[in-house]
């Protein structure tokens, strides 16, 4: 099927969401299991467990039994309570990373308490379009709490002002609901909004240009040859363009990713494989929800060639949702980059 296609269907008995553009996988969100750690957006009244010496940060207890980990936490003291959204999935063994900068965000809007201020995004440049939502946006804003406050998301450019000030309303009721538990009272640790569920973030991050198409269906996955994807992702050698293949295998610690030209050991064929291993990247570790340091065994090519090999990883991640750094090149001349933790690796997520 040709176009831009939201598939909403089950696996494994839980629902999940597949992004799919000309017929080709590009995203793939799943409900986590019951047993899964605190996801990414999930906010909690917590209270200060205990100091970290050396790490500059604090564990809270969540409620539940989770523990979270807050960094740069001066001035708190044990017992406090204090409100707190998760920031990423932990690593194995590790507490999530949370923040006390709570975001609220919606298809169309964030709103941001304790940072007023309202912001359109930069991608949206066109000034009549800029004005216009700006227009918008203030006449939200004056209905707001003074501590709030609002960013309008590239998915606003083109939407009629109506859609958008309700999702607005939305979410600063939502906020207000939140902001009113009370971070610094004596409540007990507990969880006080869920993660986004998958279909709730298909809804908010894929608007961004609007799906031709979204088929809510049992039977989707298989007809449009979802699962069959999702089959192939297991292997972690992954074919590129050229004849050339990557591996890409996580460990305890890092992702590793090896980059083979097979039988042509020429400079020129190490560069081609090495950019199209960083063009694929992106993808494949959105599809196998991997984060954290990644670290690239590219193919051997020269130093001259590092430049452009750093403007292909740039360009690749630029339009990946995944927050993703890029890290430079190590002594034993790897790349490193630095993903966040967004998804729950695939085989978490997935029953073995």
């Amino acid at each position: 099927m040709k176009g831009r296609v939201i598939l909403l269907d089950e696996i494994a008995g839980r629902r999940a969401a597949a992004l799919m553009v000309d017929g080709r996988l590009e995203d793939l969100l799943i409900d986590p299991p019951e047993s899964a750690p605190p996801g990414p957006g999930a906010i909690y009244r917590a209270r200060v467990d205990r100091q970290m010496k050396g790490q500059g940060g604090v564990i809270l207890q969540l409620g539940d039994g989770q523990r979270g980990f807050l960094r740069q936490a001066r001035g708190l003291t044990p017992g406090q309570s204090l409100l707190v959204q998760v920031n990423s999935y932990a690593e194995p063994g590790k507490a999530p990373p949370v923040t006390t900068r709570l975001l609220f965000k919606s298809r169309y809007a964030i709103v941001t308490p304790g940072a007023p201020g309202l912001n359109v995004a930069r991608s949206i440049r066109d000034e009549a379009e800029r004005d216009r939502l700006l227009e918008i946006a203030h006449a939200a804003r004056a209905e707001m709490d003074a501590a709030l406050g609002l960013i309008l998301r590239s998915a606003c450019a083109g939407v009629d002002g109506d859609a958008i000030a309700e999702d607005i309303g939305t979410m600063t009721d939502l906020a207000r609901k939140i902001m009113a538990e009370d971070g610094a009272g004596a409540g007990a640790p507990a969880p006080l909004l869920d993660a986004p569920d998958a279909e709730l973030l298909a809804w908010r991050d894929w608007a961004d240009p609007d799906p031709d198409a979204v088929i809510d269906e049992a039977g989707a996955f298989v007809a449009h040859g979802v699962l069959d994807e999702i089959a192939a992702l297991a292997d972690p050698v992954v074919a590129l363009r050229g004849g050339f293949s990557m591996a890409v295998e996580p460990t305890r610690a890092l992702v590793a990713v090896d980059v083979n030209t097979g039988g042509d050991t020429s400079p020129a064929a190490g560069l081609k494989a090495n950019l199209a291993a960083l063009r694929a990247l992106p993808r494949q570790l959105r599809l196998r929800g991997l984060g954290g340091q990644v670290v690239l065994d590219l193919a051997p090519s020269p130093k001259k060639d590092r430049r452009q090999i750093e403007q292909a990883a740039r360009g690749a991640l630029r339009t990946d949702p995944v927050e993703t750094a890029l890290v430079g090149w190590t002594p034993l001349g790897h790349l490193e980059l630095q993903r966040k933790r967004e998804r729950l690796p695939l085989k978490e997520a997935l029953p073995g």
